[in-house]
């Protein structure tokens, strides 16, 4: 009996034995496990937050990118625009530039045809001979003309009334009284006030008209007595004409003509 007793007691203390053993062997197997599960765990976490992270950093480049796409496309927007505009003004320059140009050849073919005409009037300008004069005395020290001039002058303007080809001298004097640029300065007041009578009392065209004031230059009378003064207190206007050679070369043009008339006539 006690043996039986003893065995079973060593049986029960074996399975004790067994059991506390199974339960250190199962908790040191699975400590590492769990450790291992536990970091594969945190290291889990640790990739999603990455992840999140790296998210919100694409996110962040992403919106920057539209971003700066967007400025560029604005700049680019900006830019056509800009070369629009340059392409207008381009357009408009050359325009200007064209007007300019026809402008410049409106006026060179002007300047061609002043020229020309100048050209021409220098050519003819020995056809020109004095038609007729008058000389407009003057009192001392004025400038207004007198009855007795306007009616020389009356007679003068109505001499050329009917001539195409005319222009008209008129050169002012005075006589040695007084300084000399007095003198040239009242000359010219004298020249001035033939010159206006002319051009409003009898509508002669002022660009047929030189004047010029010479003061007490060319003295009709050398003397210093007041009658020699009173002489070179003056103004000559000295009228010029071409129709008289033009009438000459008319008339030989008409010469020539008639005298091949009675060839034609002979021959037929």
């Amino acid at each position: 009996m006690k043996g039986f007793l003893a065995t079973t007691c060593i049986v029960a203390g074996s399975l004790l034995a067994t059991g506390c053993a199974t339960k250190n062997y199962v908790r040191n197997t699975t400590t590492p496990i769990q450790a291992k599960v536990d970091q594969v765990g945190q290291q889990t976490t640790q990739n999603s937050q990455q992840i999140d992270d790296t998210r919100n950093q694409v996110k962040q480049v992403d919106e920057k990118s539209q971003s700066g796409i967007s400025a560029a496309q604005e700049r680019a927007s900006a830019a056509d625009q800009h070369a629009a505009t340059a392409d207008q003004h381009a357009t408009a320059a050359d325009q200007h530039a064209g007007e300019a140009m026809t402008r410049a050849n409106q006026v060179a073919d002007q300047d061609t045809q002043a020229l020309n005409s100048l050209r021409q009037v220098v050519s003819n300008i020995d056809d020109y001979r004095m038609q007729t004069s008058a000389t407009v005395p003057f009192k001392f020290n004025q400038s207004t003309l007198t009855p007795q001039a306007r009616q020389d002058l009356d007679k003068l303007a109505g001499d050329v009334q009917s001539d195409k080809r005319f222009f008209i001298a008129v050169e002012g004097y005075t006589d040695r009284t007084g300084s000399k640029v007095y003198n040239e300065a009242l000359s010219r007041r004298r020249a001035d006030a033939v010159e206006a009578y002319l051009v409003a009392k009898h509508d002669i065209p002022i660009y047929r008209i030189h004047m010029i004031g010479l003061g007490e230059e060319k003295p009709v009378d050398e003397a210093r007595s007041s009658a020699a003064r009173a002489k070179n207190r003056r103004v000559e206007v000295k009228v010029f004409s071409a129709d008289q050679a033009t009438a000459s070369l008319n008339g030989q043009g008409a010469v020539t003509t008639s005298n091949m008339q009675p060839a034609s006539s002979t021959q037929r």
